[in-house]
């Protein structure tokens, strides 16, 4: 005969602390299965943090929506330097300033842990004079990757490079081979 609560499918052969052993098991399995769509949730939510940041901010200029999306100690690790916030938002401004109609769409997110990669495609014309750029009225499409660091449903830290030798050539301020 079987210990109460034994699972054992041959008779008589359930070992004590058998039945134990099992449920312990079965108890770190639902954690992990609870930490593991806790973890795709946290990832979700980031993920669309950052898409709305690339539609609301970076794409239609909606600067005034910074404050909800961006943490205060916010910091950009440019290629040639940290930026804070201001300074980040001040170079975003001055791409608004060169390209009127410019879109940034993200086209792929991943997510893992606190970290969201974006890749993306900006398009625009080229009418005015922002970031070093004279107005050339030419159009350009370039593509970009983005990867933040969202803490606490705030965008915390940036890494980002995009293809600016591509910019250049299609803004015709650089030739279109070099030898």
């Amino acid at each position: 005969m079987n210990t109460p609560g034994c699972v054992e499918p041959r008779p008589g052969k359930c070992k004590k602390g058998k039945h134990m052993n099992t449920t312990k098991m079965l108890l770190i399995c639902l954690l992990f299965v609870v930490n593991s769509l806790q973890a795709s949730l946290l990832q979700e939510q980031n993920k669309a943090i950052a898409k709305r940041a690339f539609e609301e901010i970076l794409s239609k200029g909606h600067f005034e929506l910074v404050d909800q999306l961006y943490a205060k100690d916010f910091v950009n690790h440019a290629g040639h330097g940290d930026a804070t916030l201001e300074e980040d938002q001040a170079a975003l401004k001055g791409w608004h300033q060169a390209f009127s109609d410019i879109a940034i769409e993200p086209q792929k997110l991943i997510a893992e842990d606190d970290l969201v990669t974006v890749y993306w495609v900006a398009r625009g014309t080229n009418t005015g004079t922002g970031n070093g750029l004279p107005a050339t009225g030419k159009k350009v499409e370039l593509g970009g990757i983005t990867i933040w660091r969202i803490v606490d449903g705030k965008i915390k830290e940036e890494c980002s490079a995009f293809d600016q030798l591509s910019m250049m050539r299609q803004l015709g301020l650089l030739p279109a081979e070099i030898k």
